[in-house]
């Protein structure tokens, strides 16, 4: 458990992590490349350690050296690993391996945690499919643990079925080139954190593959093709940055993050804008710059397209004036754990004033009479409730934070870097 102690004023600089997202995307291509890629500043954690991992099984090698890794792609060629392919509860690495087993010849067995059996993947079983995938639910429940029967995939047209993660698409789109006909993908229903899509076709582009996609991200044709290796420069990762911002804004300090770009493939960038709407100065630069206010203003936000960074501003909406309504994020509740329940929760521990919808989140804000007061904070083993509570932990005395070793999932040195605020 790790204590957590308020700070009078905060001015500092600071980088983060690689990209978590990019860099499991960029690893998938790179993978499935003919011949030799290098990734520059991928972020290192037990996430992608996971899909690394899991890659190796399948026969790719990635050699890691610092802020550089080799990555010599086999254009395609899965090997059969030789026991069943643990993923914890890496949800992206799941869903785009599953995709990616798809590509063998051979049985393929993907395992996660216990949470990760909770997490739904019968969309992404149901499109691939309809690619010819022979694919089930060891328990019948329509999540991991899955057994596939890999002989390739056909291609032609699918269907997938409207869902609660843009990681289905994301997968099926990061596999298709090397399907035996060229493929075809109608999604049904609105694509939820559309950005997320944006970055997986960015990176497909970028290693030499062309997508044809409809203006609402519904339908897409995929060339046939071999990814190109390439060089590949990763962001620093814009999700963690955002705890970085919000300690600016409920301190009132100025934070600059010098390694997220202000044009990004990261759509929780957004929240910059957000907290720019609460009273923030947004600055761009060497990076991008946030400096607090004097007193923080509620809003009301759709997030529907950058869920990670919602608890973030949770917590940035309970030191604000007036009520913030955060909605449009029903996909959090099959996250590492039920995120709009685990925030409300945790929230109203600390005095605050949270109401809990089924797609959102109300925060009353600041109450003069009542002020916010420390607590023991659970973090259901969630990374970015831990996280997002040791920002709450700056302006509230006597936030102590349980499993906060859990951070290793995406940030593994957060602590670290997070003393550089005082």
């Amino acid at each position: 458990m790790i204590d957590i102690k308020p700070v009078q004023h905060i001015h500092a600089t600071v980088t983060v992590p690689g990209s978590k997202s990019i860099t499991q995307r960029a690893l998938i291509a790179a993978a499935l490349a003919d011949g030799s890629s290098t990734l520059l500043t991928p972020l290192a954690s037990e996430d992608t350690a996971y899909t690394s991992a899991a890659l190796k099984a399948m026969g790719i090698t990635i050699s890691p050296a610092g802020d550089q890794w080799t990555v010599d792609g086999t254009g395609g060629r899965i090997n059969t690993p030789e026991k069943e392919i643990f993923l914890g509860n890496n949800g992206t690495a799941t869903r785009f391996l599953t995709s990616v087993a798809a590509l063998g010849h051979g049985i393929f067995y993907i395992s996660g945690e216990k949470r990760m059996a909770e997490r739904p993947i019968a969309p992404l079983m149901q499109a691939l499919a309809g690619w010819g995938v022979a694919i089930e639910s060891i328990r019948g429940t329509g999540c991991p643990p899955l057994k596939i029967a890999a002989d390739g995939i056909r291609g032609g047209s699918t269907t997938l079925p409207a869902g609660k993660s843009s990681q289905y698409l994301s997968s099926l789109l990061l596999v298709a080139p090397y399907a035996r006909h060229k493929a075809m993908l109608t999604v049904e229903g609105e694509v939820p954190s559309r950005p997320y899509v944006t970055m997986t076709l960015a990176v497909i582009r970028s290693f030499g593959i062309e997508v044809s996609a409809s203006e609402h991200l519904n339908h897409f044709e995929i060339s046939q093709g071999c990814y190109r290796p390439q060089t590949y420069q990763v962001e620093g990762d814009a999700s963690s940055a955002s705890y970085f911002f919000a300690a600016a804004a409920v301190t009132g300090g100025t934070v600059t993050v010098s390694n997220v770009p202000e044009v990004s493939l990261q759509g929780d960038t957004a929240l910059v804008k957000m907290l720019e709407k609460m009273g923030c100065t947004v600055a761009y630069g060497k990076g991008i710059t946030v400096t607090g206010p004097g007193e923080l203003r509620g809003i009301e936000v759709d997030m529907g397209d950058c869920p990670d960074v919602a608890p973030t501003l949770a917590v940035v909406a309970s030191r604000a004036r007036g009520r913030t309504v955060i909605k449009n994020i029903a996909h959090l509740r099959i996250k590492e754990c039920d995120r709009i329940s685990a925030m409300a929760t945790e929230l109203s521990k600390l005095g605050a004033r949270v109401v809990e919808k089924e797609d959102a989140l109300i925060i009353e804000g600041l109450d003069p009479a009542a002020p916010m007061h420390g607590a023991d904070i659970e973090t259901y083993n969630d990374h970015r409730i831990a996280m997002c509570f040791g920002v709450a932990g700056l302006v509230v005395p006597g936030i102590r934070i349980s499993n906060e070793q859990c951070v290793a999932k995406s940030f593994p040195d957060f602590w670290e870097r997070f003393r550089l605020l005082y």
